[in-house]
């Protein structure tokens, strides 16, 4: 049994105000594996206090300090990697394979991707007769899920560090013991007390008394849609600045001239991969009418073809859903699918056969969906695929951006101009051609209801500055 209370000002301490503990479940076994210490707005006032007494202090180190610290902090990450791909195993039911080879190291490649971005970042040049300069924003609140823990983490977190910024993390209380090990791992780096802190709470008490306090001066926030608007809101009386990397219902457009087959299983792995609990993920396969019949039936290979297996499991394979909260929402939607006059071609509601516990569910593939159905334009975050025919390359665009979300997009064909055409026109952040992948270097975000700001490399860092002009110098 694990517990997890807060770290404030260099220390473990217990919550001012607790709450009732929330419970660790195992999302693969339903076991409790231990308690988070839930606190109220007197811990969100303690941790942000905190944070501002330090800052003055850190935002006066030098680049060359702080980028030394950083490189601490990826040598520390890298001695405990192991531990962290097992607590995120353990919390949110990821695959071996996948906690260690890409959930684990997030964490260590967006360290990386901030310090080869501070190598030749613009934190001070001329400009015109004045000198202008990049200095931390201030204190940050960093509120971050519970599907990507150390990846959202470390995309705010490493940025923030580098530029000066002191932080409050409140992460997901379904993700605490990826959290908990985060903040060992930032103590045992040496940081000085109160640079970064960390608290547990929900987001309508500590979540929102964080967004709302006047000692802080950004947030950046990763969730949902509804909750990003709740930060917006709480922080609009003190104008700070709020970054925000919200849901998403992307399409991926299947035309005629390419490899269909490859295509589709391509996009089915991606949908259903970190168990649909992805915002990026493809969830709105867009397929030529022309190899509509083909297509479908090669999505039902292919989704046939994924295992479900056990996070303790290595190999490829999803594992059950975070926990019975989501869980409970997918078989809602695919109860609602099943009933808007979509065709189910493959899965359906209950568990996959063998599982008789855990929040474990069937990967599913819906046939013939509109995109007015709600399976196609609510993100059920689940692995669950909607197959929508077009007739055209204007009709595949125009219901790739019939969504509130914009986030993602994919297409897959052999004509290159096309390829262009479609993608420039594709209103969402980041569009991958045929199988390519997006880097750490590059900007990670959306349009829309998807969000605002950018994340990862150079882009990230962005977000945690200030600019200041001085002219005369």
């Amino acid at each position: 049994m694990t517990y997890c209370n807060f770290y404030i000002d260099g220390a473990w301490v217990e919550p001012l105000e607790p709450g009732a503990p929330h419970p660790i479940v195992n999302p693969a076994t339903e076991g409790v594996v231990g308690q988070v210490a839930m606190g109220g707005t007197a811990d969100a006032d303690r941790a942000v206090m905190a944070a501002r007494r330090a800052f003055d202090a850190y935002s006066q180190t030098t680049l060359e300090q702080r980028k030394q610290m950083l490189e601490k902090l990826y040598t520390v990450f890298e001695r405990r990697y192991v531990e962290m791909a097992q607590a995120i195993s353990t919390e949110m039911g990821a695959p071996w394979d996948l906690a260690h080879d890409s959930q684990a190291e997030c964490g260590t490649g967006h360290i990386r991707a901030t310090l080869d971005a501070a190598k030749d970042f613009p934190f001070e040049v001329k400009s015109g007769k004045g000198n202008l300069l990049c200095e931390p924003v201030g204190v940050c609140v960093l509120i971050t899920p519970w599907n990507w823990p150390m990846n959202q983490i470390m995309a705010k977190l490493a940025p923030a560090l580098l530029t000066g910024c002191t932080v409050v993390l409140k992460p997901s209380e379904f993700a605490a013991l990826s959290a908990k090990l985060m903040a060992e791992i930032m103590h045992e780096a040496g940081y000085p007390a109160g640079v970064f802190n960390m608290v547990y709470g929900d987001g309508p008490v500590v979540g929102a008394a964080l967004s709302a306090h006047p000692e802080v001066d950004m947030v950046s926030f990763t969730g949902s849609t509804g909750a990003g608007i709740a930060v917006a809101k709480a922080a609009a009386d003190t104008v700070k600045r709020v970054v925000q990397e919200l849901g998403g219902k992307s399409p991926n457009i299947i035309f005629a001239d390419s490899d269909v087959e490859e295509a589709v299983a391509r996009g089915v792995k991606r949908c259903f991969g970190n168990t649909g609990q992805s915002c990026n993920a493809p969830t709105r396969m867009l397929i030529e009418r022309s190899v509509y019949d083909k297509a479908v039936a090669a999505a039902v290979k292919a989704g046939a073809d994924v295992k479900v297996i056990q996070p303790t499991e290595k190999g490829n394979g999803v594992g059950p859903l975070a926990m019975k909260r989501q869980f409970d929402t997918v078989q809602r939607y695919i109860g609602i699918g099943m009933q808007c006059g979509a065709r189910l071609v493959l899965g359906g509601l209950g568990r996959p056969e063998g599982f008789d516990k855990g929040y474990f569910v069937r990967p599913t593939i819906f046939a013939d969906v509109s995109n007015d159905m709600p399976i196609a334009q609510q993100e059920i975050f689940g692995p669950v695929l909607c197959l929508i025919a077009f007739d055209n390359e204007e009709d595949a665009i125009r219901i790739a951006n019939d969504t509130p979300y914009g986030l993602a997009g994919y297409l897959s064909t052999n004509d290159m101009a096309k390829a262009k055409r479609v993608a420039k026109r594709i209103r969402a952040g980041n569009i991958s051609v045929n199988a390519s992948g997006n880097e750490y270097c590059n900007p990670f975000g959306g349009y829309k209801q998807s969000g605002n700001g950018r994340e990862w490399g150079r882009f990230g860092i962005h977000d945690f500055i200030e600019y200041k002009i001085i002219n005369g110098l």
